[in-house]
C-alpha cells in the first residue's frame, strides 16, 4: 500500500536489499521468509512482541537520491505480489520523469507529491463506498486468530491486547485474543512457541490481583490449572472486558443464553481505531445494564448517553452537581455524591421541554415540566441544543396515552373486548366471567386493607404514631414530589429506615422498585396473563398448588379462598409469564406478603422486579441467585468477622442458614412484623440492606456462636435470636410465628427491637457499596455454576455407571468431551438452535446434545471401528440408529450406550451393532431404497413364509399382529378377542406388560436382503485394512462371505415356496425329497449342503484382490473404484449386477458363519483401548496448532 513519504536514517539496518535502481530500493525484512540465521530470527521475535502499531510490513520501497543520506518510505506490502506491484508502477510511470531533473530536492518533492496525490485519490474513492467497521489492523489480527488458533469464522474477535503470560518462572511476551467464547495467547520468543486457548465456560475464577511475583496481574483459573497475564496496558479495561466474556459464557452454562450480537446498536458516527463492533457492544451492554441497576429500570431500557451537569434543588435551594442519562423512555438523574439526589423522569410524564435564558448563574438551562405540575430544571450543560433534540425526539415516540405503549399481549384484551356485546348487562356478565376483572376485591385494595376496613379505629398510643408517621410522610410529598417524578435523597432515606406507613407501603414499594413504570407500560397485561395462564396443568401449577396453603398460614387473609385465589392467580401468572423460572419454593412466602398491601395486579409487578431485577436468578430450579449471594456473605463474614467466620466454617453453618434468610428476605425466620421493615429498606436500598442485617446478626451472637461445639447449637441460637426481634411499633394485632412457638424454651431471650437492629447495621456495616458486591458476585458467580456443573457431571456418571462398562474415569472423560462438542455446537452454528439443544427440566442424562456433524468428530476420534472413508458413513448410521426420537440431536445416554457397545460388548453384541447398522432405520431413504422394496417384499410374504419360521416365530409375529395375548411360561395363546367385558385385571396385565422393558432378541432382528449384505463386506472390508492381521482377516471374510451368498441361495428357494429357476437350480442340490420336511429341518439342511462344499484352494486366492470381500460379487453391483477387472470370485461363480430381491439372510446365520473363522471370532473379541483413544483426542486439538509453519508466525495481510 502507498504510504505518506517518512524520513528512513538506516535503510540498512534490520532489511536485505533485494532490487534496486538510481532512485528506489525494496527491501525485504530480516527474519521474513526463508533462512536468515540468527539476526532473521531475532526479527521475527521482535516482530511478534511488538505492538501491531509498532510492527512493520515485511516489504517495503525506498526513495533515494545520489547527494543525499536520507532515505524515504513511501510503499510498503505484506506480500511480495503487492509490493512488486508497486516496483513495477514506478518504474513505469516515474522513473522515465524524475531522471530528467538536475536537482535532487526536485526529484523528492516531485515524488512525494505524486505519492501523496495517489493516497488522496485512493482514500476519495473509498469514501463513496461503506466503510467497514473494524479497522484494517483489527481484522489482520481476527485473521491471525483464526489461523493461529484453528478457529472458524464464527468464532468472532472482540479484542486483543499485548502482554505477558507467565509460563513458570518466565514470562512470554506475546499476544491475549479475547473472543466471544475462548480465552487465546500466542507468543513466539527465539524459535520458541507459547500457545494457550481457554474456553470461557471452563473458567472457575478470575481475578485481578497485585503480589510481588505477578505485578498488576490477571488470573485465570480453570479446574486444573492456573494461568497468571501481566504488563497491560491498561489492566482494568482488559478484565472488565475479561468479565463480561466469562458472564456472558456462565449464562450460557445456566440458562443457555448464547450471546447475540446488538444489531441495533447505533453506528458511530467516526470510524473507531482498534475498536471491533462486539467491543461498542459490549460497552454499551455495560453500561446499559450499569444505568438500569442504578434506577432500577426495565431490561428493555437502553442508554442513549450522558453528559455532566446541575439540577436545582428547591428543597435545598442548591444546585447539586451530577450526571443527566437519556434513554429511550426515560431523563434520569445522579448527584456525584452517592445518596445526595436521585431523580427519575419517565417520558409519558413529560409535558414541555424548553431552553430557558442563560446567564452567570444558570449557564445553558433547560427546563423540564411534567404533567403533575412538577418542574426541573437542569443547567451547565456542554451540548444543550444537541441534548434537546434527542429529547424531542424520544417525546415524538412516546404514545400520547398517560398508559404509554401497549403490550401484543395486552392487545388480546382488547380486542376480546371490543367483540362484546354492547349492552351494559351482558358486558358486565362476560368481565364477571373471567378469572380476574376489576370487581374482585383484591383488584383495588391489599388484603390488610380489606380486613382492617371494618375494624373499629383505634386511638391508641401506636396508632397515633402511625398517623404521625403517614403526616411525616404527606409533609416529605409537598416539599420533595410524590410519584414517579420524586426527589429521591437521604431524607427519604431516612424516612424509610424509620418505617413505612401500612397505608403507603405498596405505593412506596411499587414506587422504589420500578415496578410503578413497568405496570403503567403494560395496562391490561396481568388480567390478560391470568385468563392464559388459569385452566392450564403443568408442573408449575401442581407445586403451586402445592404450596398455596403453606403460604403464611397463619394470618387469616391467607384462611380463606379470596386470599388463597388471589395468591393462586399471581403465582400462576408469573409462571405462564417466565416459564424458565416457573415456580420457585419462597415465591409463595414473598408473594403472600405482597398481597397484604398491595392490589393483585402490583404485587404481580412488583413480583416481577424481585424475580428479574433485584433478585436475579434467585428463583429458578437451581437457587443460583440466592447460592451466590451465600457466597457473598461468606466472603463479607471473613473481612468484617474473621475469627466469628473460621469457626463457623468448620460447624458448616454460613450455607445452612444463609439460604433460607436470602430467599425469603427473613420473613420465614423473623416475625412477620420485623421481617416487613427490612422488605421496606430493601425495595430502596437493594440487596446492600440483607448483607448488612445478616452481618448484624452474626456480630450479636458473635460469643455464643464462638462457644458452640456443633452445628445444631448454632442453628438453635440464631432461629432463637431471630424469633424475639420485635416491632414494638405495629398497629397490627401480633401474628403468631410458627417456628417461634416451636423453639421458645423456658427462660425466652430478651427481645431486640427490629429498628435498633437495622440502625446498627447501617453503623457497624453501612460502608458497604452495591458495586463492591455486584463484583463479589461475579466472582461467586463463576464458582457456583462451576460446582453445579460438576453435580451435574457427577450425577451422570453415577447413573451410567449401572448402563455402562466404562470406568468412572472414563466416563467422567466423555462427559467432558461430550459438553465441550455441545457447546462448540452451540456457540458455532448448527442445524438446530441452542435452545432446542439444551432443555434444563430435562434430566441430566438428557440435558447436554449433539447434532450429527459433532457425533461425526467423536466417532473418528473414539470410535475402535476405524473404516478409513467409509467411517464419516458408519458414524452417520449409528447416529440415526441412537436418534431414538428421530429430532436430529444425541444426548449422552445415547451416545455412551453406542460406545460401550463398540468397547465393551461381547462379540455378539458387536456383531448385532454392526448388523444393525446396515438395516433402516440406520440406513437412510437413499441408501435404503432397494432394502425397503427387499424389506417390504419379505413383510408382506411372511404370512405364507411358514417354511421359514420356527414356532416360536410365528407365535410372535401373530401376537403383534393380532393383538392377542402370550403367557411368560411358554408361548401359547391363552386368551382370543371376543366381543366380552374385560374385566380391570386383564388391562392391568396389560398396562404392566406394555410397561415392561422390552429386551431384543437375535431372533428379532429383521432379515437383511443382498444390498444390504454387500454394505456389510464393503463396511468389514474397510475394517480390517489397517490391522495386523490382515490377510487372515481377508481370507476369513471371503471364506464366510461365500458361504452366506450359498445359504441366501438355498434359502431364496424356500422363501419362493418350492420355485424353482434354473439359475437356483444351477447353484443348489435339488431338494424335491425334502418337500415334506419342516420349514426348520429344511434350513438345516440346507446349510449343512452349503458348508459341505469344499472352498476355493488356497492357491487361488492369494491375490490381494481376490481375497477382499469385494470378491463375493460381481464388481458391478459394487461400483467401488478398489475392485480391479483381475478379480476372483469365490466358488467358481459370476452373479450378474442385477441384485436378487429374493435374496436374503437372518443374522443367526450370519454369527453362525463368523463363528467358524477365529481370525474373526479374535478380531471382535480383542479388548480394544479405550484411553489411547482418549489421549489421542484430548492431543489433537494441540498438534493442529502447532502444525503451521514458519510462514504462519507473520502478520497476514487483510
Amino acid at each position: 500500500m502507498w504510504i505518506h513519504p517518512e524520513e528512513v536514517l538506516l535503510a540498512g539496518a534490520l532489511w536485505v536489499s533485494e532490487r534496486a535502481n538510481p532512485f528506489f530500493i525494496l527491501q525485504r525484512r530480516k527474519g521474513h521468509g526463508r533462512g536468515g540465521g540468527l539476526s532473521g530470527l531475532l526479527v521475527g521475535t521482535l516482530d511478534v512482541v511488538l505492538d501491531s502499531s509498532a510492527r512493520v510490513a515485511p516489504y517495503r520501497i525506498l526513495l533515494q537520491t545520489a547527494d543525499s543520506r536520507i532515505y524515504w518510505n513511501v510503499a510498503c506490502g505484506s506480500s511480495r505480489k503487492e509490493i512488486t506491484e508497486h516496483w513495477d508502477w514506478l518504474e513505469s510511470n516515474l522513473l522515465q520523469t524524475i531522471s530528467i531533473f538536475d536537482n535532487d530536492e526536485d526529484v523528492t518533492t516531485f515524488v512525494k507529491g505524486k505519492i501523496s496525490g495517489i493516497i488522496a485519490e485512493e482514500n476519495r474513492l473509498k469514501q463513496g463506498e461503506e466503510q467497514e467497521e473494524d479497522c484494517g489492523k483489527f481484522r489482520e489480527a481476527e485473521l491471525k486468530m483464526r489461523r493461529l488458533f484453528g478457529m472458524p469464522e464464527e468464532e468472532k474477535l472482540v479484542n486483543y491486547y499485548s502482554c505477558s503470560y507467565w509460563k513458570g518462572r518466565v514470562p512470554r511476551q506475546g499476544w491475549l485474543y479475547l473472543s466471544v467464547n475462548h480465552l487465546c495467547f500466542y507468543s513466539f520468543l527465539l524459535g520458541k512457541e507459547v500457545t494457550l486457548v481457554v474456553q470461557w465456560t471452563e473458567v472457575i475464577q478470575l481475578e485481578k490481583n497485585a503480589t510481588l511475583v505477578f505485578p498488576e496481574s490477571v488470573r485465570v483459573s480453570t479446574r486444573h490449572t492456573e494461568h497468571f497475564f501481566s504488563m497491560f496496558l491498561n489492566i482494568n479495561d482488559t478484565f472488565k472486558l475479561m468479565e463480561q466474556l466469562a458472564t456472558i459464557a456462565m449464562r450460557q452454562l445456566l440458562d443457555n443464553e448464547a450471546f447475540a450480537a446488538d444489531l441495533s446498536l447505533p453506528k458511530p458516527c467516526k470510524t473507531l481505531k482498534n475498536v471491533s463492533a462486539l467491543k461498542r457492544d459490549l460497552d454499551a451492554r455495560a453500561k446499559n445494564e450499569h444505568y438500569r441497576m442504578m434506577f432500577r429500570l426495565t431490561q428493555e431500557e437502553r442508554l442513549d448517553g450522558h453528559t455532566d451537569c446541575t439540577l436545582w434543588t428547591p428543597f435545598a435551594k442548591m444546585h447539586v452537581v451530577g450526571q443527566l442519562f437519556i434513554s429511550n423512555n426515560y431523563i434520569c438523574f445522579n448527584s456525584r455524591e452517592e445518596g445526595l439526589c436521585q431523580l427519575i423522569i419517565p417520558l409519558r410524564e413529560v409535558s414541555i421541554v424548553e431552553k430557558a435564558d442563560s446567564s452567570s448563574v444558570l449557564p445553558c438551562p433547560v427546563s423540564i415540566s411534567t404533567k403533575n405540575k412538577m418542574n426541573f430544571l437542569f443547567a451547565n450543560l456542554k451540548d444543550r441544543d444537541f441534548l434537546v433534540q434527542r429529547i424531542s425526539d424520544f417525546l415524538q415516540r412516546t404514545p400520547d396515552s398517560s398508559w404509554g405503549d401497549t403490550s401484543p399481549l395486552s392487545l388480546i384484551g382488547h380486542l376480546a373486548s371490543s367483540t362484546a356485546p354492547s349492552s351494559l348487562s351482558s358486558g358486565s356478565e362476560s368481565v364477571r366471567a373471567r378469572h380476574y376483572h376489576p370487581g374482585l376485591p383484591t383488584a383495588s385494595h391489599g388484603l390488610l386493607q380489606l380486613y382492617h376496613q371494618d375494624a373499629p379505629e383505634d386511638l391508641g398510643p401506636k396508632a397515633m404514631k402511625e398517623k404521625m408517621k403517614e403526616e411525616a410522610w404527606n409533609i416529605h410529598f409537598s416539599e420533595f414530589g410524590r410519584g414517579v417524578c420524586m426527589y429521591r435523597t437521604s431524607r427519604t432515606r431516612e424516612h424509610v429506615l424509620n418505617g413505612i406507613p401500612e397505608r403507603m407501603r405498596g405505593e412506596l414499594w411499587l414506587l422504589f422498585s420500578g415496578a410503578k413504570n413497568e405496570m403503567a407500560t403494560h395496562p391490561g397485561y396481568y388480567g390478560d396473563l391470568v385468563e392464559q395462564a388459569m385452566g392450564l396443568c403443568s408442573l408449575a401449577t401442581e407445586e403451586i398448588e402445592r404450596d398455596l396453603h403453606r403460604s403464611m398460614p397463619e394470618h387469616r387473609a391467607f384462611q380463606n379462598e379470596m386470599g388463597i385465589g388471589a395468591l393462586r392467580r399471581v403465582l400462576t401468572a408469573y409462571a405462564h409469564r417466565n416459564p424458565g423460572i416457573g415456580y420457585c419454593q419462597a415465591m409463595n412466602i414473598v408473594t403472600s406478603v405482597l398481597l397484604l398491601y398491595c392490589p393483585e395486579e402490583e404485587a404481580f409487578w412488583l413480583l416481577v422486579a424481585l424475580c428479574e431485577r433485584m433478585l436475579p436468578d434467585y428463583y429458578n430450579t437451581r437457587v443460583v441467585g440466592a447460592l451466590v449471594d451465600q457466597g457473598v456473605f461468606e466472603e463479607l463474614t471473613r473481612a468484617f468477622l474473621p475469627l466469628l467466620y473460621e469457626h463457623m466454617q468448620e460447624l458448616g453453618v454460613i450455607s445452612t442458614i444463609s439460604l433460607s434468610w436470602f430467599l425469603t428476605l427473613f420473613l420465614s425466620v423473623m416475625p412477620f412484623d420485623s421481617a416487613v421493615l427490612l422488605v421496606d429498606c430493601f425495595f430502596y436500598e437493594g440487596i446492600k440492606v440483607t448483607f448488612q442485617v445478616a452481618l448484624a446478626v452474626l456480630h450479636d451472637n458473635m460469643d455464643a456462636l464462638l462457644s458452640c461445639s456443633d452445628e445444631g447449637e448454632a442453628m438453635t441460637i440464631l432461629g432463637r435470636y431471630l424469633d424475639n426481634v420485635v416491632n414494638k411499633q405495629t398497629v397490627a394485632p401480633p401474628i403468631p410465628h410458627l417456628h417461634a412457638l416451636l423453639t421458645s424454651g423456658d427462660d425466652p431471650p430478651p427481645e431486640i427491637d427490629v429498628f435498633d437492629l437495622i440502625k446498627s447495621s447501617y453503623e457497624k456495616f453501612g460502608s458497604l457499596r452495591s458495586d463492591v458486591i455486584e463484583q463479589m458476585r461475579f466472582k461467586q458467580r463463576l464458582k457456583v455454576i462451576q460446582s453445579l456443573e460438576d453435580t451435574a457431571k457427577r450425577s451422570v456418571v453415577r447413573a451410567m455407571m449401572t448402563e455402562s462398562a466404562f470406568s468412572i474415569e472414563e466416563l467422567e472423560e466423555l462427559y467432558c468431551l461430550f459438553k465441550s462438542k455441545h457447546m462448540t455446537s452451540c456457540y458455532w452454528g448448527s442445524s438446530s438452535s441452542a435452545a432446542e439443544r439444551h432443555d434444563p427440566s430435562l434430566p441430566y442424562l438428557e440435558q447436554y446434545r449433539i447434532d450429527p456433524a459433532q457425533f461425526t468428530q467423536l466417532f473418528n476420534a473414539l470410535a475402535p471401528w476405524v473404516c478409513g472413508g467409509h467411517t464419516s458413513t458408519l458414524s452417520t448410521r449409528l447416529f440415526r440408529l441412537l436418534d431414538q426420537n428421530k429430532d436430529g440431536l444425541v444426548n449422552f445416554k445415547e451416545c455412551i450406550t453406542g460406545l460401550s457397545g463398540m468397547y465393551h460388548g461381547d462379540m455378539t453384541e458387536k456383531l448385532k451393532l454392526l448388523y444393525k447398522l446396515h438395516l433402516p432405520p440406520a440406513l437412510c431413504p437413499e441408501e435404503a431404497e432397494s432394502a425397503l422394496e427387499a424389506t417390504h417384499f419379505f413383510t408382506e410374504e411372511e404370512p405364507q413364509e411358514s417354511s421359514l419360521l420356527s414356532d416360536l416365530d410365528m407365535l410372535t409375529q401373530h401376537e403383534l399382529t393380532s393383538g392377542e395375548e402370550v403367557k411368560d411360561g411358554g408361548g401359547d395363546i391363552v386368551e382370543k378377542k371376543e366381543e366380552k367385558v374385560k374385566d380391570y385385571r386383564y388391562y392391568l396385565r396389560m398396562w404392566a406388560k406394555e410397561k415392561e422393558p422390552k429386551t431384543e432378541t437375535i431372533k428379532d432382528l429383521p432379515r437383511m436382503n443382498q444390498e444390504q449384505f454387500i454394505d456389510l463386506c464393503k463396511t468389514l472390508y474397510n475394517m480390517f485394512s489397517e490391522d495386523l492381521l490382515e490377510q487372515q482377516l481377508y481370507h476369513s471374510i471371503a471364506t464366510v462371505a461365500s458361504l452366506l451368498l450359498r445359504i441366501g441361495e438355498v434359502g431364496k428357494k424356500f422363501n419362493n415356496g418350492g420355485r424353482k429357476t434354473d439359475e437356483a437350480a444351477a447353484q443348489a442340490p435339488s431338494t424335491e425329497g425334502q418337500r415334506e420336511e419342516s420349514g426348520e429341518s429344511q434350513v438345516r439342511g440346507a446349510l449343512a449342503d452349503a458348508q459341505l462344499e469344499p472352498a476355493a484352494p488356497d492357491e487361488e486366492i492369494k491375490d490381494d484382490t481376490s481375497l477382499s470381500s469385494y470378491s463375493v460379487v460381481s464388481s458391478g453391483s459394487l461400483q467401488c473404484d478398489d475392485i480391479g477387472d483381475d478379480t476372483v470370485l469365490i466358488g467358481g461363480q459370476r452373479r450378474g449386477s442385477v441384485l436378487d430381491v429374493d435374496w436374503s439372510i437372518t443374522f443367526e446365520q450370519v454369527l453362525a458363519s463368523l463363528l467358524t473363522e477365529p481370525p474373526l471370532v479374535d478380531y471382535f473379541e480383542k479388548k480394544r483401548d479405550f484411553q489411547n483413544k482418549m489421549a489421542a483426542c484430548k492431543a489433537q486439538r494441540a498438534v493442529e496448532r502447532q502444525t503451521s509453519s514458519a510462514s504462519d508466525h507473520e502478520l497476514t495481510s487483510t
